[in-house]
């Protein structure tokens, strides 16, 4: 119960305003890296966190960071997403026999290996771009990656691209909505958000349901 507690606390606004006002732009980009870049980092609230961030880094918001750049924090998260995809490729291409076959733990769950093989299966390169948009996948595709052995310089050039779009996209939307009556409502925009990027994991998980019973039946 006091885990749930604390994940459900760990997406809330309030939060993210806390990390912003104290961390700032340090530990906004710890968090991107450590979410992107580190298996068990795929808890970690990235797409609220940076829908929030652009909300606080709009000058006409009330809750405006004294000091804060859109623009730091854009080159700051793009540098952590990117490079920390790098280390989940290079992880993954080192030691990504003994992961796959490491039991189950407290955060690692193998579950979630094989639904982001199944998504880089399914979608090859796009998955790399795709994969910045979901929750738990963007975590462990580039991970993957580095198992299957991608041609490195491909990885790079298609993740350079993911990640630029990710982390730009949801703070320029943020940013948008600081200066408009959303954003006292930012706790229902998150929910909206979070329901969005969990959609395509969803929809995964009915259709293959779906394809499994109508197979018995035939």
């Amino acid at each position: 119960m006091m885990l749930l507690y604390w994940l459900k606390s760990l997406h809330h606004p309030d939060t993210f305003q806390l990390w912003l006002s104290t961390g700032g732009i340090f530990l906004v980009t710890a968090i991107i890296f450590a979410e992107t870049g580190l298996l068990i980092g795929f808890f970690l609230p990235g797409d609220s966190l940076l829908i929030t961030a652009g909300v606080l880094n709009n000058p006409n918001n009330p809750n405006h960071l004294i000091g804060a750049s859109i623009f730091s924090f854009a080159i700051a998260l793009s540098l952590a997403a990117i490079i920390g995809d790098q280390v989940g490729y290079w992880l993954g291409r080192k030691t990504g026999d003994v992961i796959f076959n490491r039991e189950d733990g407290l955060l690692f769950k193998k579950k979630h290996l094989l639904r982001a093989k199944g998504f880089y299966d399914q979608y090859g390169i796009a998955a790399i771009i795709a994969c910045r948009f979901v929750p738990i996948l963007r975590t462990f595709v580039p991970f993957v990656a580095g198992v299957t052995k991608m041609e490195y310089p491909r990885f790079l050039r298609w993740d350079i691209l993911g990640g630029l779009l990710w982390i730009n996209s949801l703070l320029g939307v943020g940013y948008y909505l600081g200066q408009t009556e959303l954003a006292n409502r930012l706790d229902k925009v998150i929910v909206i958000v979070i329901f969005i990027s969990v959609l395509p994991i969803v929809l995964g998980a009915a259709r293959k349901s779906f394809g499994g019973k109508r197979h018995e039946h035939q």
